[in-house]
């Protein structure tokens, strides 16, 4: 099966109504879901550093969310943001983390094409050797919990040489897709990109 990458996933859906418990009722207006997710995005990550009541409980609410329903009831109010922005960058995280949980062994093997092509990628990435399917998606997860960090942009960057690796990977595999490939390599600029913003503070 082909792995799967940003674009499979870019259908964008309003998520249940458990979320929309957490906000002022978005659930009739995509704009306001859009706005929700923003705020989520960076509550998740920059934390509460001006502490509100209000958006503390709200992180713990999203959070214990994620634990009983998953991060998918949260990430679809990602989906449709920028990929320059916060919320998307987290989009893509999310989708990356989705895609190895599901293909562990289809990751493992496209990141073995592919580093041989792509070294410098392969030190940002940080995969143990030989790069098992374990240890691809121990590396993912490790990713994904750096979104709470003070070092996000470190986190970004090591996605996107992963992502970088993976899509070169997949171009090279005997029953591999291009362009498929290429999208995953589409990916990793956007996160590259999104990793310079955040360095210049300026991505939001």
């Amino acid at each position: 099966m082909e792995g799967l990458t940003v674009a499979d996933f870019d259908k964008p859906a309003l998520p249940g109504q458990n979320l929309f418990d957490v906000q002022p009722d978005p659930a009739s207006d995509p704009s306001e879901a859009t706005a929700a997710g923003h705020r989520i995005a960076n509550l998740l990550v920059r934390g509460t550093k001006e502490p509100a009541a209000e958006d503390q409980e709200l992180v713990d609410r999203v959070l214990h969310l994620a634990d009983e329903e998953g991060l998918g009831v949260i990430a679809e109010l990602w989906s449709r943001a920028a990929a320059d922005s916060l919320a998307g960058a987290l989009w893509r995280l999310y989708v990356l983390r989705t895609w190895v949980h599901r293909q562990p062994d289809r990751a493992a093997h496209e990141f073995a094409l592919g580093k041989a092509y792509a070294p410098v990628q392969e030190v940002l990435a940080g995969v143990v050797e030989p790069p098992g399917p374990q240890e691809v998606v121990a590396l993912v997860d490790t990713v994904v919990r750096g979104i709470v960090s003070e070092n996000f942009d470190v986190t970004l960057d090591r996605a996107a040489a992963f992502a970088h690796i993976v899509g070169v990977g997949r171009a090279q595999a005997e029953d591999g897709d291009a362009h498929s490939g290429a999208r995953l390599v589409d990916t990793a600029r956007a996160l590259r990109r999104a990793a310079e913003l955040e360095r210049a503070g300026a991505l939001y």
